[in-house]
């Protein structure tokens, strides 16, 4: 049957791509690897150190992960293949839905896992930190700030990555004024890299009794989570520790102590601050992670030999251009300003479908990596 026959060629099709990915990823490179980590695991006082006892495991879960994944992908394609030459051959046409959902799940499965491969960067299999500020503008922007938050809330969750508050501040009407978040998960920084800048809102405001169009602008930060193995030199002396309050949501825990912790890095300005927990010293722990995070991720940004390479906070701060618009009037469209990526669908972004926008950056990255790569030859 002609429907039967357009489905496995398209299948066909996708042969020479999934084994392809078998080499971008080193799937046998990473066996060894799994071998490795499995031996060292065996060995007699492994558990004396918990904390790198966990790290190992936890590294050896993410490469079978990825060896599971495209296993996965091959076995899936065994299967819609004998299930399309099966419809085929006994003109079965109720089971074309069946086929054609199969063939787009090995699709999506495949570029999920192709996107993985772009993620070769140092910091990419990290967490990621996310600062959000409002810009100016008062309620109208503060609301602005909150809708993003919610958008990379709901975009994490639908990833399975876990979402850990580190501080917030209220608007003063609505929304937020500035906030911070955790996003834990195997290359959350690598995906949510894209994310950093400026984001552009248009809409008509609820706000405004008049009804008028406004244009509201908020940023977003994005910052690898520096954990202990990476070194960062930092002066005490050059670190300002302010303790207050804590603010926002939080039930019985907050208002009652001065646990919430800020810390400013002299030299550049840079300010970071620590809510949640539940002690100061917890909370200056969490804020020191953040500021060794900000200060690696703009040493480099800005291609640095080393931190005090750093003059001030002036050089990373970016309001001049954003890097995508949202809007919801006269028309509703979101574009991305530096791949030409856009969609008509408004709700189902601020829902957290982010994934053709982060994925549009990784290939125009990647892409442009490659030239430079060539270009140098």
């Amino acid at each position: 049957m002609v429907q039967f026959d357009e489905l496995r060629l398209k299948l066909e099709g996708l042969k020479p791509d999934i084994d392809e990915l078998s080499n971008a990823l080193g799937l046998e490179k990473l066996k060894m690897e799994i071998d490795q980590l499995e031996q060292r695991a065996a060995q007699p006082g492994f558990w004396d150190d918990a904390e790198n006892s966990q790290k190992i495991l936890k590294k050896t879960g993410n490469l079978k992960n990825k060896v599971k994944d495209y296993d996965d992908l091959l076995s899936a394609y065994d299967d819609t293949m004998a299930l399309i030459e099966l419809a085929n051959e006994e003109e079965d046409i109720s089971l074309l839905d069946e086929a054609t959902e199969e063939l787009d799940k090995i699709e999506k499965s495949l570029e999920r896992q192709r996107l993985q491969t772009l993620l070769t960067g140092e910091y990419d299999s990290k967490n990621a930190i996310l600062t959000f500020h409002a810009g100016a503008g008062g309620t109208e922007a503060q609301d602005w700030a909150m809708m993003l938050y919610r958008m990379y809330c709901h975009w994490a969750e639908a990833h399975d990555f876990t979402v850990k508050e580190i501080d917030y501040l209220d608007g003063e009407e609505a929304g937020l004024k500035s906030a911070v978040l955790l996003i834990e998960g195997e290359n959350a920084y690598g995906y949510l890299k894209s994310e950093n800048g400026v984001h552009r809102l248009v809409r008509v405001s609820p706000f405004d009794a008049s009804g008028r169009r406004h244009t509201s602008f908020a940023s977003l930060e994005v910052m690898p989570e520096i954990d202990n193995t990476i070194e960062v030199d930092i002066r005490p002396e050059d670190i300002k520790m302010d303790v207050y309050r804590a603010s926002g949501a939080g039930g019985q825990k907050v208002n009652k102590t001065s646990s919430a912790v800020r810390l400013t890095h002299i030299p550049t300005g840079i300010v970071v601050a620590s809510q949640v927990e539940r002690s100061q010293y917890q909370n200056r722990d969490v804020a020191m992670t953040m500021l060794k995070s900000k200060l690696i991720e703009i040493k480099e940004r800005e291609h640095l030999d080393k931190i005090e390479d750093i003059k001030g906070v002036q050089k990373e701060i970016a309001w001049g251009a954003q890097i995508r618009s949202y809007v919801f009037m006269p028309y509703t469209m979101v574009k991305d300003h530096r791949t030409g990526y856009e969609t008509g669908n408004v709700n189902s972004v601020m829902d957290g479908d982010l994934d053709g926008f982060i994925n549009a950056y990784l290939k125009a990255a990647s892409l442009n990596q490659l030239k430079e790569d060539f270009s140098e030859e």
